[in-house]
């Protein structure tokens, strides 16, 4: 990709130290308040540089907001910008002229609950668009719950301008079907039961999410245990997994509640950027990446991709240098006026010495956030399969999975005569949520099977989700090959591990969640674990969380420049009336009012 120079634009000259193990890179460091809440003289930002360490999205959206106001900023990324929201090459998948077959961690989800990366997308040019990348979403018209040994339950996505997916007869027999065979099967007091807590939750202050909620897992909030087999997979574990990724037995309510909030005020058309579903009209960085790449390279961003860092340094009282190691495995000690950290919290709290934490006890809270494994893997398939025209969720698969045949949502695009050996015509990529519990073809956990034991168990489990009342879905036959995110690593030994873990949300996870802005003056967190709104491992959370950093320090810094926009999760005015109401039954000691236990 080309780099051309905003016009105007102050670059910091990258200064090399000795050629040594220990050179040093230096950005120029200069003076900064000493208190963290101290506010500089005003200052002139393109004298003033950033190292924003990481970059996947988080760290890509705090170099574009400094950029854009004149601060010089160079990203260190140890291994591919884009971090776990990029696509990446399958190697020696691609033959003639075509480009290798497009692999990624896990497909992207963009629904119209986010509004920070939105904007952010908007504002990333692309050839031909009005509206930037942005205009490279795409919104599936329908979705489903893939049953096993049932018919699947397939429901549109109504928005309007949508055109609803053409239907079969047999397409529309099996959706009523499956409708009356849940509707039967899931007894009418639970679903009235569910309402009602639903209900509790909408009605519920800020308090009493923050207090009773948080500390509530969803299953018991929702009394999971009591209940049949069709409420636990549908409404608890169907729900955690789709709108949330995250496990309906230990997440807090407050988490899934708040989100699974905005996705009933989405569907209802209030407060949303968009459709409540939308994917990428492409490979991820072809689509949105690698343009954003080329436009802050504009800007003036420079870019280390392939350094690792290893260390803060910290002395009197803020942060002295970064101490990373460049592609060589040469150490090097890099210097800045401020660190914008963006990198994952597994990774980031490594770097942080025991001074540090105390001088800053939101850093040691981090110890506590937990991580777990949520990884993609693809396969490539030699005929279209008659699949829903959206997202899947094969809520009766032991390893959660969740999928999407991605090339028939890329209109436009050719994928046969554009990728691989022009033999695969489908890219059908499924995350895999649970790799502690047993599959059904092994009978192995998906971390104690190999990569080949992966693949195959994972098809074992969409073919009987998908193939299971007498329509052949997916076949042997047309499987052309397969991807497993490269992330993990030494799955079917005793150690296994995995690069691009997501942050999970048990109970009391919000109260270890750090603020963007710490009590180290010229140190800034960035990343789906840092407090905001969306309360979430999502990339809305990492975009949101990166703009947080950059107001704080643009308050350090005395910069004049416009503060980045926030946008919280839509708040309904009729509700915000009832949480007044509830906000003093909590304060009196007293149950939400329409909380019957």
């Amino acid at each position: 990709m080309g780099h051309s120079e905003a016009a105007g634009s102050t670059r910091r000259t990258f200064v090399a130290g000795a050629a040594a193990a220990g050179g040093a890179v230096a950005l120029g460091a200069r003076a900064l308040p000493a208190a963290a809440g101290e506010r500089a003289p005003r200052a002139d930002p393109a004298k003033q540089a950033v190292a924003v360490l990481g970059g996947g999205v988080a760290g890509l959206t705090a170099a574009h907001e400094l950029a854009e106001r004149g601060f010089a900023v160079t990203v260190y990324e140890r291994r591919a910008l884009g971090g776990k929201a990029r696509s990446m090459d399958v190697p020696n998948s691609a033959k003639g002229n075509r480009r290798p077959l497009p692999g990624e961690h896990g497909f992207r989800f963009i629904p119209g609950i986010y509004h920070n990366l939105p904007d952010t997308m908007r504002r990333i040019p692309f050839p031909g668009h009005a509206n930037g990348v942005w205009d490279n979403l795409a919104a599936p018209r329908e979705m489903s719950f893939a049953r096993t040994g049932r018919e699947d339950i397939r429901m549109p996505i109504p928005w309007p301008s949508s055109k609803p997916e053409k239907l079969t007869l047999d397409d529309i027999a099996r959706a009523l079907t499956a409708l009356l065979d849940t509707a039967f099967n899931l007894p009418a007091h639970e679903a009235t039961y569910f309402v009602n807590r639903a209900l509790v939750f909408l009605t519920s202050c800020d308090e009493r999410r923050d207090d009773t909620w948080e500390a509530t897992p969803w299953w018991e909030f929702v009394r999971a245990a009591q209940m049949s087999k069709d409420y636990q997979r549908i409404l608890a574990i169907g729900v955690t997994r789709n709108i949330v990724a995250t496990k309906a037995e230990v997440a807090s309510t407050r988490t899934v509640g708040t989100l699974g909030e905005a996705f009933v005020f989405n569907l209802l058309g209030q407060g949303a950027d968009g459709p409540p579903d939308r994917l990428l009209n492409s490979p991820t960085n072809e689509a949105w990446i690698d343009p954003w790449v080329t436009h802050l390279k504009a800007l003036g961003v420079e870019f280390r991709t392939g350094w690792n860092v290893r260390q803060l340094g910290f002395a009197d009282g803020r942060i002295s240098k970064a101490v990373i190691e460049d592609p060589g495995g040469v150490r090097r000690d890099v210097t800045a006026d401020h660190y914008v950290q963006a990198m994952p919290v597994e990774h980031a709290r490594r770097t942080w010495s025991a001074e540090m934490k105390r001088a800053d006890s939101q850093l040691a809270r981090c110890d506590k956030l937990e991580t777990d494994w949520m990884t993609g893997i693809q396969f490539y398939l030699t005929e279209r399969p008659p699949l829903v025209k959206g997202h899947f969720n094969c809520i009766d698969s032991p390893w959660s999975l969740t999928g999407i045949a991605q090339a028939g949502h890329w209109e436009g695009r050719d994928f046969p005569a554009e990728y691989g050996d022009g033999v695969a015509v489908e890219c059908l990529s499924v995350d895999i949520s649970e790799w502690d519990k047993p599959g059904i073809l092994y009978g192995k956990t998906a971390k104690q099977c190999t990569r080949e034991e992966v693949a195959k168990e994972v098809w074992a489990q969409l073919k009987a989700a998908l193939n299971d009342t007498g329509k052949v879905v997916l076949s042997d036959g047309k499987l052309h090959s397969w991807f497993l995110d490269p992330g993990v690593d030494g799955i079917g030994t005793p150690n296994p591990t995995n690069e691009d873990e997501l942050l999970i949300h048990p109970v009391g996870t919000f109260h270890n969640r750090p603020s963007a802005a710490t009590k180290i003056p010229n140190l800034y967190l960035a990343g789906d674990y840092v407090a905001v709104p969306i309360d979430l491992a999502t990339m809305e959370g990492a975009n949101t969380s990166a703009r947080q950093a950059v107001n704080a320090l643009l308050e350090r810094a005395g910069s004049d420049a416009e503060p980045c926009t926030v946008t919280s999760l839509f708040r309904a005015p009729a509700i915000e009336l009832l949480k007044r109401h509830d906000r003093t039954r909590y304060r009196l000691g007293l149950r939400n009012a329409l909380d019957l236990g």
